[in-house]
């Protein structure tokens, strides 16, 4: 049930490919990106949590994907359709043809949902920059206020396919109670029922606290390093199956919040680690902390 990848960039740099990776080349350095911000094949898109930020200054070329605003319908509780997706990937000047590099605030939390949400619309030839906004900003690296204005494509979408890579409701009840494994990717406080949201951030309407059950809990950010890029294979292993116990061959649903954070973990262990069937519960907590009679866990991990 893994993602398939395809790319029409170079395989992956040597900035990346020591880090052990099943998939290295869904991955960019920095210093790739720097070599390449010209290069007219490639497509940058900077997402962020803060909507604002790209404003301020972004990556030379690098265009705005607005995640509540561009992927996300303004009615359902879903994503764009399959016409809103295609006229969105036209105006950005993408199609078949062109290498899409993702990045963004938060360690790439939001630049790895996006990833994710193209995917869904099975648009793969996509990276994500090693280390996004944080690590180009440490190493000095130039930002710019400019907005590309780049030739439309006639880009046309398939039909969304969530099957493979998303999670719903009933599905994740149905896995809970078979025992399969669930990764709650959110805070300690979160995952305990300490909390309702993560800390310093708004309440945002979930009536109950507590997780999953059956739930692991490794917090998203255990998979970065402190300049926001991911750690090695190695490292990673030791978290998710030395530690949680996973196996490549599991069938793994991974929650959060609302699906941002635990779309950054289905990177983590679909292409750094060649897990085959992960799946993003989008509804994640918002969804499960207030349906009615859907079982949950308080406390630290059993």
């Amino acid at each position: 049930m893994g993602a398939t990848i395809t790319t029409n960039a170079s395989a992956a740099d040597q900035g990346i490919a020591g880090k052990g990776y099943v998939h290295p080349e869904v991955l960019v350095s920095t210093a790739w990106l720097a070599e390449h911000l010209d290069d007219p094949s490639i497509r940058i898109i900077e997402s962020d949590e803060d909507v604002l930020l790209y404003d301020t200054g972004h990556i030379p070329g690098a265009q705005k994907v607005d995640w509540h605003q561009d992927l996300n319908d303004p009615v359902l509780r879903d994503y764009v359709s399959s016409e809103q997706f295609e006229k969105l990937l036209r105006e950005k000047g993408i199609d078949e043809n062109t290498t899409v590099v993702f990045y963004g605030d938060k360690n790439n939390w939001w630049a790895a949902y996006a990833f994710w949400v193209f995917q869904l619309f099975g648009f793969t030839n996509a990276k994500l920059l090693d280390g996004g906004r944080v690590k180009w900003e440490q190493e000095g690296r130039a930002f710019n206020t400019e907005v590309p204005r780049l030739q439309t494509t006639n880009y046309k979408a398939p039909k969304r396919s969530d099957e493979k890579i998303r999670a719903f409701f009933q599905q994740v009840r149905e896995h809970s109670s078979a025992g399969k494994p669930l990764i709650d990717v959110r805070s300690p406080e979160e995952y305990t029922g300490q909390r309702t949201h993560m800390p310093d951030y708004p309440q945002e309407g979930t009536l109950r606290g507590g997780h999953i059950k059956g739930a692991r809990s490794v917090p998203w950010a255990r998979a970065a390093n402190p300049d926001g890029s991911f750690k090695d294979a190695a490292s990673l292993r030791a978290i998710y199956e030395q530690e949680k116990g996973l196996k490549k061959s599991d069938d793994i649903v991974a929650y959060c919040r609302i699906g941002e954070r635990s779309s950054h973990t289905w990177f983590v262990l679909t292409y750094l680690l060649g897990y085959d069937r992960v799946r993003n519960y989008d509804g994640s907590w918002t969804e499960w902390g207030n349906a009615v009679r859907a079982p949950i866990e308080k406390g630290p991990e059993k």
